[in-house]
């Protein structure tokens, strides 16, 4: 391709700084949160919800958690293999803890309600291996 005045390595130059800088701006963002309930020491629920965060998340990525995953998974489905030291993972982040307890004619009621706010994380896919990092 040529510019109008003739100049083809400026074009070039320009081409290939978009083209390059696609392959290193490859790592997604997306938003994560996570409700655990426990009821009487019986799991009620549990629900892990991801989504692609439609504009880019302010901060700086944190320390990140590597888990493997195979050609064609998306986030959700490398959580969901990988769904102990995920949860781990996110326990060390700081979750918030909510405990009631009631007793009434001698019955105990308890319920503990663990959640991590929706947070933005970085998600960079490799051949083998998902790098996801909390960005605050």
């Amino acid at each position: 391709m040529r510019g109008r005045d003739g100049n083809h390595s400026l074009l070039l130059t320009v081409c290939s700084v978009i083209f390059f800088n696609s392959f290193a701006l490859n790592a997604s963002e997306y938003l994560i949160s996570y409700r655990y309930v426990v009821k009487d020491l019986i799991l009620y629920n549990e629900s892990l919800d991801i989504s692609k965060a439609m504009k880019k998340c302010q901060g700086t990525p944190q320390t990140p958690i590597i888990l493997e995953h195979q050609n064609g998974q998306n986030l959700k489905d490398v959580i969901s293999n990988s769904n102990s030291e995920f949860i781990d993972y996110i326990h060390k982040l700081g979750l918030h803890v909510e405990y009631n307890s009631i007793t009434q004619n001698m019955k105990n009621s308890s319920k503990i309600i663990l959640t991590l706010k929706t947070t933005c994380f970085k998600v960079d896919f490799n051949e083998k291996f998902a790098k996801i990092a909390p960005i605050k």
